[in-house]
Order: C-alpha cells, then structure tokens, then sequence
C-alpha cells in the first residue's frame, strides 16, 4: 500500500476524519481520539503507526519492519517501517482493528452520533 491508499482507505472507515497534527503527521481520528499516524512528509520518514489488539502486540512487534510507537506503545500503538512490510489485506486488516479498537472505547453518546460501522 502506498500512503496514498492508506490515506484514502482510513478515510473510507464510518466517521473517520484526518488532522495534521505536531506540523507534519497526519493523524487519522475517529471521535477524535486517533487510531492511525503517518508523517505528511514521506521523504522525511515513511513509517505508519496504528493502534494494535493487544494480544497481537508481542506477535507484530516480533516481525521484521515492525516495531513498538515511540511514546505510545505502552498503548499497545506499533509502527511499521514501509507500508511495504505488510501485505495490502494484512495492512488493511490491522488498521481496520485499530479502528474498531479505537471506537469501541468512545463514550455512548459520541458513538451514536457516528455513522454506523
């Protein structure tokens, strides 16, 4: 997957919305709370990190090109090196499950207002 894919697949997602946040990432949201960064400026790094099931942690930091986000993995949040790393499904599969992680742990009242998912 490119960036541009990843972009326009959490995009896709019921509710979801981008910011750019700390001047040059790109922060993808659900209720405002973030589930997916990667930096705007792919020159600069071309990493992506993403919010992961916490019984998967050990597992996906255990592969090559994937490991523990500076500063929040003890949120269980990993970072993949390229988009390459992963297979396009395998890639999509994860970022689907950070946001399904993501806004199973919204307040009620903000999940309702979202579109279904």
């Amino acid at each position: 997957m490119t960036h541009d894919d990843i972009r326009r697949f959490c995009l896709a997602l019921p509710g979801a919305a981008v910011d750019i946040k700390w001047q040059v990432d790109e922060v993808f949201m659900v209720g405002g709370k973030m589930f997916c960064v990667m930096c705007s400026d792919h020159a600069q790094s071309e990493g992506v990190s993403f919010k992961a099931d916490p019984g998967r942690f050990l597992e996906l930091t255990d592969q090559p090109g994937i490991t523990p986000a500076p500063y929040l993995a003890r949120h269980h949040w990993v970072r993949i090196e390229r988009p390459d790393v992963l297979p396009t499904e395998a890639l999509q599969d994860l970022l689907r499950t950070a946001y399904q992680l993501v806004r199973a742990k919204l307040p009620k009242k903000t999940c309702d207002s979202l579109p279904a998912a």
